[in-house]
């Protein structure tokens, strides 16, 4: 855990430099004044150089050096809540406030916000913006793929021969524009939070959603092409897709209601926290039960919602596979949306590679003298069932993710800024 923790972590940026010489002087000399002013104190009689003089005025206001170092943060905040939250991402932490003179991180920032807003005379900054609210446009575009493949399944059901790959080929491209545009706008948009000063870059790699894609297509087709593969091999194939079990999809689909509002829930709560608490540490122990109680709450409602797809479509409930998926997506796009974009596409693809490497072990076993490669996969079928595979690389890979969100997701410099409302 200990590389993947590294993935996202914010760095230090370089210095652009201070205004004035006396800041310049605290920056690069804290050293030297230092001794400075301690052979000035041991010989009083002795005359003060103009180098003492100029490191006691550099030293005498630490913070305003600290300004003009995070000039740009400063000056671009609209609340003391953004300013502490910059200074995190950027490495400083309540024991380095107390350098300054301040018990804490945020006792800083208010400092540094209240003289930023002292000095801007002629440009009053705006008030703060509110905490992201409900609106009707994403709650429409969260409930559009599960629309959409619900009318899908029901034209499966209701069609046959010629038609019926046509409505099939229709309706997935149909959910895949749905889920597009439900992740554009809204809780799990990842315009809704710029990324944290130092991380990675903000938006999804291709790569990335070519992962997400290879998940979702495993968790519609792939168990019963790990039967085929096992039995028949390749020659199996078009049965296994003929025969598609369309409930694990439909059940992913309209998951994105209780994605949309567990990630909502989670980012205000996590900005009321921000506000509220007087201290990083305080922060991060009032937002990991947020974090994981908003998980929990999209775990109990996905296994509801494959329940009711299972019942209502009179297959077989694939818990395992369908709401194991579903918490390693919510966790990824969590990640993605407050910034943290590397460590969501190295996990995926990883599960991807391992349910891609069962498959193709599967069907390579039924060439020449390569039957032994399915003895492990026999067994693991045989004690668990196809979904185990499944099961097992999207359950590791939600931990995973689960374990570094609780370290990234509970820092301030994660909810700099509220974003977009919704």
């Amino acid at each position: 855990m200990s590389e993947l923790g590294e993935l996202d972590r914010p760095g230090t940026p370089d210095s652009p430099g201070a205004w004035d010489e006396h800041s310049q002087e605290w920056l690069t000399g804290a050293a030297e004044t230092d001794v400075r002013d301690t052979e000035t104190t041991q010989t009083p009689s002795q005359t003060t150089t103009p180098a003492t003089r100029a490191g006691r005025r550099g030293t005498a206001d630490p913070v305003k050096a600290l300004m003009h170092r995070h000039r740009e943060l400063c000056e671009r905040a609209v609340d003391p809540l953004e300013i502490a939250a910059g200074l995190e991402a950027h490495g400083v932490t309540d024991r380095t406030a107390a350098r300054f003179r301040h018990r804490d991180v945020f006792s800083l920032a208010e400092e540094m916000y209240a003289r930023v807003s002292k000095d801007a005379e002629t440009a009053p900054l705006s008030t703060p913006p509110p905490a992201p609210g409900v609106r009707a446009d994403w709650v429409l575009l969260s409930m559009l793929p599960g629309a959409l493949c619900a009318a899908t399944v029901t034209g499966l059901h209701l069609t046959e021969g010629r038609v019926r790959p046509a409505v099939a080929t229709l309706g997935a491209l149909a959910v895949a524009l749905a889920v597009r545009a439900a992740l554009g706008r809204g809780p799990l948009s990842a315009k809704s939070h710029p990324a944290p000063p130092g991380t990675y870059p903000r938006r999804p790699s291709a790569a990335t959603r070519v992962w997400t894609y290879w998940l979702l297509a495993y968790a519609l087709l792939g168990n019963d092409l790990l039967t085929v593969a096992l039995t028949d091999g390749p020659h199996g194939v078009p049965a296994a897709v003929r025969d598609l079990s369309p409930a694990p999809a439909l059940a992913l689909t309209l998951a994105c209601v209780p994605a949309a509002w567990c990630a909502h829930l989670f980012a205000a709560g996590a900005r009321r926290k921000l506000a509220a608490s007087r201290g990083l540490a305080d922060f991060t122990a009032a937002v990991k039960p947020l974090l994981l109680g908003a998980v929990a709450l999209f775990l109990c409602l996905s296994t509801v919602l494959v329940a009711l797809c299972a019942t209502v479509l009179h297959e077989p409930a694939a818990y395992t596979t369908t709401v194991t998926l579903g918490a390693l997506l919510l966790l990824a796009r969590l990640l993605t949306k407050h910034g943290f974009t590397h460590a969501p596409a190295v996990v995926l693809g990883a599960a991807a590679a391992a349910e891609a490497a069962t498959l193709a072990t599967a069907f390579a076993s039924h060439a020449p003298g390569c039957a032994f490669l399915a003895a492990p996969l026999d067994a693991v079928v045989a004690a668990g069932g196809p979904a185990g595979i499944p099961a097992a690389a999207c359950g590791g890979a939600a931990l995973l993710l689960l374990l570094h969100a609780t370290r990234s997701l509970t820092r301030a410099s994660a909810h700099a800024t509220p974003g977009e409302p919704g």
